[in-house]
């Protein structure tokens, strides 16, 4: 049948209107969805921060120094226990019985301040809120935040109320047991871009920063802690790659394997640093991804040690340069 042209302009109209609506829907429908995926994390950042502010609240207003002794029954079964008294270490001589021999591993010790495993009033009070609870992290002007432990998994995506939460919380890794005093504690926090969690400590490869914040506190529920920062770097956990680290061999107490992973961490720091670390020091690793999928950032700090001060740290700290 024959069409004339003015109907056929027509149909050709009708067919491009319908494509753009379809368009614009598409467009629209891409927008909202966008928008609330950028609330749901504004919500979840908000909440984040809240929740921290909260505990932070409880962490700071109770006192830290008055121990909470447990229940009879615990007492009673951890008199039974294994319990190590510190052994005194040097620098890197260790001596076994009264025969001049090497030792390959660390002594396993108990708290030096609290054998009895007595939980400090604090984390009496925050586990309270939650049962998982186990260390409180703060860094000068940078972040305080709750440290849990569960698993490696849970703290990913559920935040300190163990609410779902894209940013998790901080937790520390599942195989570190708190019984015996850790020679390393690895904490694990998400890279967000927002700098929650874990994504502010990228302010440490800038050398200004470093030099003024050089050092961390790490409480846990059986004693407190500072720290001072040693290396700041990208580390690989792919074992062909040079900066490949073991984290789970500062886990062990095998001093080789100990001195080699501190030796790795340093020659990957992004700052030249004089401080002196070695394997019986007390290592605090906070860990969090980097941009290739087998790096990870690690900020890698040892315990002061009580023959220190944190003056003469932080002019060490302050002759460093960025590589």
């Amino acid at each position: 049948m024959y069409r004339s042209p003015r109907n056929h302009r027509s149909n050709r109209h009708r067919h491009i209107s319908w494509g753009l609506v379809f368009a614009v829907l598409l467009s629209l429908g891409l927008v909202i969805f966008g928008l609330e995926h950028l609330i749901g994390y504004g919500m979840d950042f908000m909440s984040s921060s809240f929740i921290a502010q909260e505990l932070l609240q409880i962490y700071r207003t109770t006192p830290t120094d008055v121990p909470v002794i447990k229940h009879e029954a615990f007492s009673a079964a951890h008199e039974k226990a294994d319990i190590f008294t510190p052994v005194p270490i040097e620098a890197s001589t260790f001596i076994q019985k009264e025969e001049q021999i090497p030792i390959l591993h660390l002594p396993i010790t108990s708290y030096p301040n609290n054998p009895r495993l007595n939980i400090l009033s604090r984390f009496s009070v925050l586990q309270k809120e939650n049962k998982h609870i186990i260390g409180w992290l703060g860094i000068q002007n940078l972040l305080e935040e709750p440290v849990m432990q569960r698993d490696n998994i849970f703290y990913l995506n559920h935040d300190a109320q163990n609410k779902e939460n894209v940013n998790g919380a901080l937790f520390l890794d599942s195989a570190i047991e708190l019984k015996n005093r850790p020679y390393t504690y690895i904490i694990y926090g998400h890279n967000m871009k927002s700098g929650a969690m874990f994504g502010s400590l990228r302010n440490y490869e800038n050398s200004t920063f470093y030099h003024n914040a050089p050092f961390i506190s790490f409480d846990t529920m059986y004693e407190t802690g500072c720290y001072v920062v040693f290396s700041v770097g990208i580390i690989s956990i792919n074992e062909y790659d040079r900066n490949y680290i073991d984290f789970f061999s500062l886990l062990s107490t095998d001093i080789l394997a100990r001195q080699l992973a501190i030796e790795t961490l340093i020659s990957a720091s992004v700052h030249t640093c004089t401080i002196d670390v070695q394997s019986e020091d007390q290592i605090l690793l906070l860990v969090t991804c980097a941009e290739k999928e087998d790096d990870r950032r690690v900020i890698a700090a040892r315990r002061i040690r009580d023959s220190e001060n944190e003056k003469e740290l932080k002019t060490l700290v302050k002759n460093s340069k960025k590589r």
